[in-house]
């Protein structure tokens, strides 16, 4: 289009023409007034926009759909508590770098604050949970604001980002310099605008990995922002170093990998063990936070730590380093193999501690993954799934107990996000939109599970319907306990037998109302039928499919790592 061509449109079509620009994902919200320009133009020009029955989910969905494609999720909201119900979803991608873009109606600014209905300080509540939050002001302003939306949620540590409409920009007209609408590609996906660490820092930690007998990587969620997968392995492979991942680093390379210790935490195989053996440590996209260090307390004192991070400030925060290397995953660890030069074969006796140690572990935790017990044992359903489900599959999990279990026990069988749990926030309810936009994201030739509780399906069940609407045949598994289960096994380890308080549920049939709302229940009640029960949720790609698991009822049996009747819980300790 030649240059000083106008285009007349309103607000809200120029919003919808820069998202198309982008070639945005789908976008999950619930219309209203103020936005009504904007959906119009989505349905004119082909943006997909998903109605979602909650705005929270509305955002879960869209982290999701940005952790397995690793492209900006969208959300929407309208004003007052459309907004500020995207609250929760905002602070688990802001807190897991997960890109997103998030839009919301706001008040007509000619009559705002004089008592406007739903009107609220949203833009004020909601600034704090994001990573840049922008008011459009101009309305001729609109590409350039949707521009930086991307690259700010694209780039260094993703993250997501607010941009509020007012109800007089959306429905606004104007006449816009066609020479605007233009996007960067280098923005449109994580991760955007790569930087490397420093020459003589990288000299520096290869020095201290030329050096160690006993060296071990630990890998956080920053490898699959960074895509670092291939670069991560052709290092440990190429120097003998074992790896050990967090619950979001899970799949940094697949869990069956030869130098694979598992997860390292307050959950733990093998890889605490080796930590506490190890000559020097490699620390990869990884905060070191309270679950990665268990409370600050798994980082050895005196072992040489190196810390690989895209976030210069995180580096020191919670843990003492060495050296600090300041860049993006993939090419810090491409330049350090380089940097280090032939494998030292020398560690042939340390990488092979891991299979021995991994095989042993497997072994003592046959009562859990081939338990069985009645009601199941949760360890029971994640054996199952290790069998049955295909390399390409995505195991989403939710906060409390499916974060859990699927973090010790499920085993990804390559590298990338085939475990997807919402660290970041932690928050119960995620499980089933989390699956519908993991589903939309890989497609539908790839299987998705959802692993929830009672309680965080209670939370989100109208979003079943939602995910029969949109074409998302979810397998969702409902670890039902009658209760609110991690809160009740914390209450039986902190407080002894029989001190709960607010943690019990009513009784649920939820396979008759997933057949109720039209999609396929089934009621699991017997460990023996759990994999038949699986493979008819597999194989059925017409609807949603909700097992209903009945798993055990005693709170001293419901942690994945910890049997309550022996374990010693301090005054102040948080141990599980």
């Amino acid at each position: 289009m030649s240059a000083n061509a106008t285009r007349r449109m309103t607000g809200g079509a120029a919003l919808a023409e820069m998202l198309k620009l982008h070639e945005a994902g789908p976008m999950f919200g619930m219309g209203g007034f103020q936005l009504l320009p904007f959906y119009e133009a989505c349905r004119v020009l082909g943006v997909q926009h998903y109605l979602i029955n909650d705005e929270r989910c509305g955002a879960f969905a869209a982290d999701a759909y940005a952790r397995v494609t690793n492209r900006p999720g969208l959300a929407d909201g309208t004003l007052g508590p459309g907004a500020t119900n995207l609250a929760t979803g905002l602070a688990e991608a802001f807190n897991a770098g997960m890109p997103m873009v998030a839009i919301i109606g706001d008040a007509n600014r000619q009559h705002a604050w004089k008592n406007m209905t739903q009107e609220a300080r949203q833009f004020d509540v909601l600034r704090p949970l994001v990573k840049e939050a922008i008011r459009v002001e101009v309305i001729s302003r609109i590409p350039e604001h949707i521009r930086r939306a991307y690259a700010v949620a694209t780039s260094g540590r993703p993250g997501p980002v607010l941009i509020a409409v007012p109800e007089d920009i959306a429905h606004g007209e104007h006449d816009f310099d066609a020479a605007d609408f233009w996007f960067d590609p280098g923005t449109l996906r994580a991760q955007a605008r790569r930087s490397r660490p420093a020459r003589d820092d990288l000299a520096r930690a290869a020095a201290l990995l030329a050096k160690a007998e006993r060296p071990l990587i630990l890998a956080g969620g920053g490898v699959h922002i960074s895509e670092a997968h291939e670069a991560l392995a052709a290092l440990a492979e190429a120097q003998g170093i074992p790896m050990a991942h967090t619950m979001s680093g899970k799949g940094a390379v697949g869990c069956n990998h030869a130098l694979s210790a598992g997860v390292f935490g307050r959950y733990s195989r093998i890889a605490n063990d080796l930590i506490g053996m190890s000559d020097c440590l490699l620390v990869v996209g990884c905060k070191l936070g309270e679950i990665a260090t268990k409370r600050f307390s798994l980082m050895p004192a005196g072992v040489p730590l190196i810390h690989l991070d895209i976030v210069a400030e995180e580096i020191g925060r919670t843990t003492r380093q060495d050296v600090a290397l300041v860049g993006d995953a993939r090419c810090g660890l491409e330049d350090l193999l380089a940097e280090l030069g032939p494998r030292a074969d020398r560690r042939a006796k340390w990488c092979a501690e891991v299979p021995r140690r991994m095989a042993a572990w497997l072994d003592s935790a046959k009562d859990r993954l081939e338990s069985v017990e009645s009601p199941i044992n949760v360890g029971r359903l994640m054996g199952e799934l290790n069998k049955m489900l295909p390399a390409d599959a995505v195991l989403v999990a939710d906060g409390g107990f499916a974060g859990h279990w699927g973090g010790l026990l499920f085993d990804t069988k390559r590298a990338g996000r085939g475990f997807v749990a919402d660290r970041g926030f932690a928050s119960i309810g995620y499980g089933v939109p989390g699956g519908i936009g993991a589903q939309i994201g890989v497609g539908k030739g790839r299987r998705v599970v959802a692993l929830t509780g009672d309680g965080g399906f209670n939370m989100s069940m109208g979003d079943l319907e939602t995910a029969r609407r949109v074409g998302a045949p979810i397998v969702a598994c409902i670890f039902n306990n009658a209760a609110s289960g991690y809160v009740k096994a914390l209450q039986h380890a902190v407080f002894g037998p029989g001190s709960y308080q607010s943690s019990d549920l009513v009784e649920m049939n939820y396979a008759n109302i997933a057949n109720a709302m039209g999609c396929q229940g089934i009621r699991v009640e017997d460990p023996e039928k759990l994999a038949g029960a699986l493979r008819a949720g597999l194989e059925n790609t017409d609807t949603p499919t909700v097992l209903d698991i009945v798993v055990t009822r005693d709170p001293a049996k419901m942690l994945p790592a910890a049997d309550n009747r022996t374990l010693k819980v301090n005054k102040g300790d948080r141990p599980v």
